[in-house]
């Protein structure tokens, strides 16, 4: 049986992802995505699903100061529609809630609903977690934003439904594995993801970028940050469409070499039907 892994608890949209991405898979939960993704280094999970980003809240910050770190190669995506309940301990009514916990993300993407309702937000490591928290606790005052598989496993009371500002909440997921496995050019649309660091000098940027728009490829992601600390350094994740192989975009590869200290290739999959 294939062993994959997640950050966070039985019933997090995480695990949703695992089962939609892998159905007679043994998922293995972690308390961060750093440990995630060492179980899968470690040879303990074969596979890694670790969300990238979402569409109402943006990038999650954490894993792109991971990826370079752990050695593991990107090879697949997924994107998940997030629906979003406010669960609550059984026959609790909405009346009786004054505070509300879920992952910082969670919270953002139902912001709407807080403020309506005038809820305190709690921050938590995890939005199925935070059910765990709740019933520990036997708190009738604070609810839980997450998923119904969490109101299932954990026999919550649903207080309401669909609560997230956007009725197209998106979050995109990356699978990630040990061993890189590149796929045979066959006709299908790909993305290749990779990190690179831009020499400290004018123009260096402009001209890496460059490579991709002298060879017709195009960039659907492009996300920095400052490199060890510094302000002066900054790296980058660049997501392209395109083929390692593809003749276009080994010659982008070849020029992008000459005005950065390093590249860090992660992979080439299948880019997802959502797309």
């Amino acid at each position: 049986m294939t062993n994959i892994t997640f950050q966070g608890a039985l019933g997090a949209y995480s695990h949703i992802a695992c089962e939609n991405i892998f159905p007679n898979g043994n998922y293995i939960p972690a308390d961060t995505f750093e440990d995630a993704m060492e179980l899968v280094k470690n040879n303990k999970a074969d596979y890694a699903v670790i969300p990238i980003e979402n569409s109402n809240a943006g990038r999650v910050t954490d894993v792109y100061f991971l990826l370079p770190q752990t050695n593991l190669y990107i090879v697949g995506e997924y994107f998940l529609r997030i629906e979003h309940q406010l669960l609550a301990l059984p026959n609790v009514k909405i009346k009786d809630i004054k505070n509300v916990a879920s992952h910082p993300q969670a919270l953002s993407q139902c912001s709407g609903f807080i403020k309506k309702h005038k809820l305190k937000p709690m921050s938590h490591i995890d939005t199925a977690k935070s059910c765990l928290d709740i019933i520990e606790k036997d708190d009738k005052t604070t609810a839980v934003i997450a998923s119904k598989k969490a109101a299932e496993i954990y026999n919550m009371n649903i207080l309401a439904s669909n609560i997230e500002n956007d009725n197209n909440n998106t979050t995109r997921f990356l699978v990630m594995s040990r061993n890189i496995n590149i796929p045979q050019q066959d006709g299908n649309n790909y993305i290749s993801s990779l990190i690179f660091d831009v020499k400290h000098r004018s123009s260096s940027l402009y001209k890496a970028l460059g490579a991709f728009a002298e060879n017709n490829i195009n960039i659907t992601k492009l996300e920095s940050y400052v490199l060890d600390g510094n302000f002066v350094s900054a790296r980058f994740y660049i997501e392209i469409e395109g083929h390692c192989e593809d003749v276009h975009v080994k010659k982008s590869l070849e020029k992008l070499k000459l005005n950065t200290n390093n590249i860090h290739f992660l992979g080439t999959y299948l880019s997802y039907q959502h797309r």
